[in-house]
């Protein structure tokens, strides 16, 4: 049994004090959100005598877990303290040694955890191994702050794919682009913001190969965790649309492209875009290829869950994409939207609008549904934050 979050250890630590210091924890987990993968994000506050003593985080695969980075700042100091993390410390050898080793030897006199870890080889672990050696343990402490933080890293130890954001932004009348096809900018600059943050927490941006054609944009982050694997960019381009003097392939950072294309898309496409540093990914086709007059079959819309499976094993957390319209409808249609952020410009377009979700049909009752968890305000621009409530079909 885990002690409950009210009992007390021997320095008197309730609750309140609990909540306080894991707080900081989850905060410095944070900090390395979107370049920890395939590792989740996690951080941990050495407390003793009622003061911090050291904080530390998991920067990237490969380095220290955050309860060594925090154990090694503290040195002698973390004798007899308490350590608070924001997911249950692994007990299983990895890249580096388990994170319960580290804590032993550190002499520490109580652990605090929020999240219990859903991977099989750690989950439940951790509290026997310190329990043996007379560590003090607690869990479940401001449990959902942490899991909101670590959703990615669950969804890929369920499912093996990314956790996908899909992000639109739109007039009131539910369009992307005006009738001449201009879509920047639909909504403001504090909105734009607010989409710059989300990459920063994400692994990969996704987009369409029109948006790329329209509107050749960088899709780079603003900042990027210190220490941290790089933020990823990612063009579905099945039919080698995509010029190799786009952006993506010539702002110097071309490494951090990926192209997802099929087998059938033109050599020499794949071929100039190998050349600039991209990474070139083909993929099977959703539907069979189509003939074109006797020529050689067209090639057809790239499989998406072969695209988010190759993402998963690529070690990929957490995806977001930015559309188009063609690309959103599709995920929203086969059911691979975890989280959809709709921005709401107050503007509206009219006639001859290309529309967020026009590129497929569906019947009322078995339409895809969400449900509205979170809104804010940017500027002028409303954000809605929805989650799915009913998956096409009609299946809950």
């Amino acid at each position: 049994m885990l002690v409950g979050m009210n009992d007390k250890d021997h320095s008197g630590q309730g609750r309140a004090d609990d909540e306080r210091w894991m707080r900081e924890a989850i905060a410095e987990a944070a900090l390395g959100e979107g370049g920890t993968r395939p590792n989740p994000p996690v951080g941990a506050v050495l407390v003793k005598d009622g003061a911090a003593v050291a904080r530390g985080r998991h920067r990237r695969a490969g380095g220290p877990h955050a309860e060594a980075d925090c154990l090694s700042r503290a040195g002698e100091a973390a004798r007899g303290g308490t350590l608070y993390v924001s997911l249950e410390p692994c007990s299983s050898a990895g890249r580096v040694g388990p994170c319960t080793d580290a804590i032993v030897q550190a002499g520490v006199s109580r652990v605090v955890f929020a999240a219990r870890d859903e991977n099989p080889r750690n989950a439940g672990r951790a509290e026997a191994v310190l329990r043996a050696v007379g560590i003090e343990v607690s869990g479940g402490v401001l449990e959902r702050e942490a899991r909101a933080l670590l959703e990615p890293f669950f969804t890929h130890v369920r499912t093996g794919r990314p956790f996908v954001t899909l992000k639109m932004a739109q007039s009131l009348d539910g369009g992307i682009a005006d009738h001449a096809g201009v879509s920047k900018w639909i909504t403001g600059s504090e909105a734009r913001a607010e989409v710059a943050r989300m990459r920063r927490r994400a692994d990969a941006v996704l987009v369409g190969s029109g948006t790329v054609l329209a509107d050749d944009p960088s899709l780079l982050r603003a900042e990027e965790p210190e220490g941290g694997l790089p933020g990823m960019r990612c063009v579905l381009d099945a039919r080698g649309r995509v010029p190799a003097t786009a952006k993506i392939f010539s702002d110097g950072f071309a490494s951090r492209t990926i192209v997802a294309t099929s087998e059938a898309a033109p050599e020499r496409a794949k071929r100039a875009w190998r050349e600039t540093g991209a990474a070139v990914w083909e993929l099977p086709a959703a539907l069979p290829q189509t003939e074109r007059g006797g020529a050689a079959p067209a090639p057809g819309p790239l499989s998406l869950s072969a695209l988010l499976a190759k993402f998963g094993e690529e070690g990929f957390l957490h995806v977001l994409c930015e559309g188009g319209a063609a690309l959103a409808s599709s995920l929203v249609s086969e059911g691979l939207v975890d989280e959809l952020r709709l921005f709401v410009a107050p503007v509206v377009l009219g006639g001859g609008a290309l529309r967020t979700f026009g590129a497929f049909p569906h019947d009322l009752p078995t339409a895809p549904r969400f449900g509205i968890v979170a809104a804010a305000r940017f500027g002028e621009d409303a954000m809605l934050a929805l989650r799915p409530a009913r998956k096409p079909g009609g299946r809950a």
